[in-house]
Formats: structure tokens, sequence, C-alpha cells
């Protein structure tokens, strides 16, 4: 059934644990997430990010997602994923996903505030719950630096940001980043600590993948309530046709696998997050 972002969060804020933003670039990966969801009676989100549209176009996109919402035995929230672009955005709510991510993490303050107001009043206007993103969470190869302190999320601008904007969800930055991991991430949980006591809306994890169990259960235990991952799922998938085609495994074999080495990516983080059985 297709839910909100905000009542999937408000629940998972009540039951102190997170729920996963699986991101989909094909329709294996699809399946995967949403028959782990269903195996482990859990809530979902189901996302397609922006940057991966000339991969999978957001026409054949919308179609998987909305068909597997309306259809699935647990709570789904379809959501547009790191969107930048204020057209790309307003379509993914008129094709009727419940929630969309405006990311303007990179641009400057005062720039980041004005462009995530407007997409919020223009999604609340259609009913559609928005996220944003304070502090910037970098890319693996991109942001190697090690600077990363300099891009945190700084707490005492957390709820000046929520007030000016009306989001209503918050991705932070911790210490992860995008993509796959060179290094062992160093999260600061302390911070976290201090940004969840005083937000006024549920927190969000960017950069999930690659982050050890301990790691998603301290943030999850420190206020995360939304979890992002791809890349671990992208590796899985990756890996299981490798090896097919090396073994000589017939092409549609190769999909099933492909599916299912999805879902046990999918089927762990659930675990981990806390959601299995709150469908």
């Amino acid at each position: 059934m297709l839910v909100s972002l905000k009542d999937i969060l408000k629940k998972a804020n009540e039951g102190k644990y997170a729920v996963g933003l699986f991101n989909m670039l094909n329709l294996e990966m699809a399946r995967g997430i949403i028959e782990a969801a269903e195996e482990e009676a859990s809530p979902v989100i189901l996302g397609v990010a922006e940057v991966h549209l000339p991969i999978i176009p957001f026409e054949y996109a919308s179609i998987i997602m909305t068909h597997i919402a309306r259809n699935a035995s647990v709570p789904v929230c379809l959501h547009f994923d790191h969107g930048t672009d204020f057209d790309k955005i307003m379509a993914a709510a008129d094709a009727g996903f419940s929630s969309v991510m405006y990311d303007g993490s990179a641009l400057p303050y005062e720039e980041n505030v004005r462009n995530t107001r407007r997409v919020c009043e223009a999604a609340h206007a259609k009913g559609v719950d928005v996220e944003a993103e304070l502090g910037h969470v970098g890319t693996a190869g991109v942001d190697d630096s090690g600077d990363y302190e300099s891009m945190y999320t700084e707490a005492e601008q957390v709820n000046k940001f929520i007030d000016a904007t009306g989001v209503d969800a918050l991705a932070v930055a911790i210490g992860t980043v995008h993509g796959q991991y060179r290094k062992t991430p160093h999260l600061d949980l302390n911070r976290l600590a201090n940004i969840y006591k005083i937000s006024k809306r549920p927190l969000v994890l960017h950069g999930g993948s690659g982050l050890s169990d301990d790691d998603f259960i301290n943030t999850v235990k420190g206020g995360i309530r939304k979890v992002n991952i791809c890349t671990e799922m992208c590796l899985a998938e990756n890996r299981v046709y490798g090896e097919g085609f090396q073994s000589g495994r017939s092409f549609e074999a190769n999909v099933v696998a492909a599916k299912d080495a999805v879902k046990e990516v999918v089927k762990n983080k659930i675990r981990l997050f806390g959601s299995s059985a709150k469908a």
C-alpha cells in the first residue's frame, strides 16, 4: 500500500527504529527490495535517484514503482532521491510519488534554504512530503580530501533550517559518503546525538552502503529514522551476474539470482534497522 513519508517516519520515531530507503536501477532490484520487505513484514521506502535517470528513464521507473506500491502487502513510500532539478522533482510528485528529496547541500546555506522552501511549497500543495539535506554528504573518490568535518551538519542550524523551509525530514552529514568506501568511515555519533535532541523533524542517514553493522545499530540508537542504501545492492547484483556469466549459468537464472542477491542485502538491512514486523 502506498503511504506517506511522514507516516512511515512518525511510526519509526515512536518505535525507535529506522526504515530503509532502497534505490532501484532495474526490475531485479525493485523485485528484490519489495520481496524482502514483504518477507520481513517491514515498511519500506522504494526510491529512484535523479542521477540514475539516464540508466532507468523516469517513465519506466514510475510505472514499476507505482505498481509495486499499490499491490504491496506492506506500507511503501515512493521516493524521488537527490533531486536537484525542480521540474524533475515536480514530475515525480505528479506521477504519484509520496515523497521527494531536494538536495541543495552543495550550495551556500541561504541558496539551499531558498530552493528547499520553493520545493516544499510546491510539493506540499500536491500532498507530497519533502526531504532535504543540511551539511553535505560527499562522494567516495570525489570528496576524499579528508576534510569531512567542514561539511558536517551544524546542530545550531538544524531547526533554523527546518523553520525556514518547512521540510518534513532532514538528512544530516556526520561522516558518511556516497558510493563505495575507500577507507573506514568514522561517524560523529556525539554530533548526531546533539542534533537528535533538538531536531523538530526525523533524521536521515545517506551513504549507508559500506557501514558496519555496529555503525547502523549505533546511528539508529542515536536517532536516525531513515537510512539510504544503494551501492551495496548494486555490488551484490554485479557480483552475481559476473559469477553467472563465468560459470555459464543461463541469463534467465542470472536474473533470478541477481534479484535474490538484492533481496538478501535488503533483508539484512531491515533487520539491522529494526523495522522487521513493523508493517
